[in-house]
């Protein structure tokens, strides 16, 4: 899911855990809806199955509602490496935690974030903004 596709989500998913893909680690940040903020978390330093069950522990300790995925993409939005092994990370997730899964197109969101003196991670605060 794109940044200008987050108003479809629920207004009954209040919580979320965000992830910012790599291969060797992941960004982690627990965010509330309703209140609009947004927590880093420990980095996942973990490969394949290892990774997912860190992550699965982080689901079970935070209970989210859905999970988002920072997706890249060249500034003139094409894709590259990077942006289809994110996608491949969230159709995992999705199909290992059966949760909704949003992505988010994360060019310029650092860049973003610091023009708006956000203090959150980046990604989810931008996604909380679009609702």
């Amino acid at each position: 899911m794109m940044l200008d596709q987050a108003l479809s989500v629920p207004a009954s998913q209040q919580s979320f855990l965000a992830f910012d893909f790599g291969l060797k680690r992941t960004g982690v940040a627990v965010g509330n809806r309703m209140l609009k903020q947004a927590t880093p978390q420990a980095t996942v330093v973990a490969e394949g199955d290892a990774r997912f069950a860190q992550i699965e522990k982080r689901i079970k300790e935070w209970t989210p509602d859905a999970l988002v995925v920072g997706v890249p993409f060249h500034p003139d939005g094409a894709s590259h490496e990077n942006t289809l092994r994110a996608q491949k990370f969230a159709r995992q997730l999705r199909g290992r935690f059966g949760l909704s899964v949003y992505e988010v197109d994360e060019r310029y969101s650092t860049t973003e974030a610091i023009s708006r003196k956000m203090l959150m991670p980046h990604r989810l605060a931008l996604f909380w903004n679009n609702f």
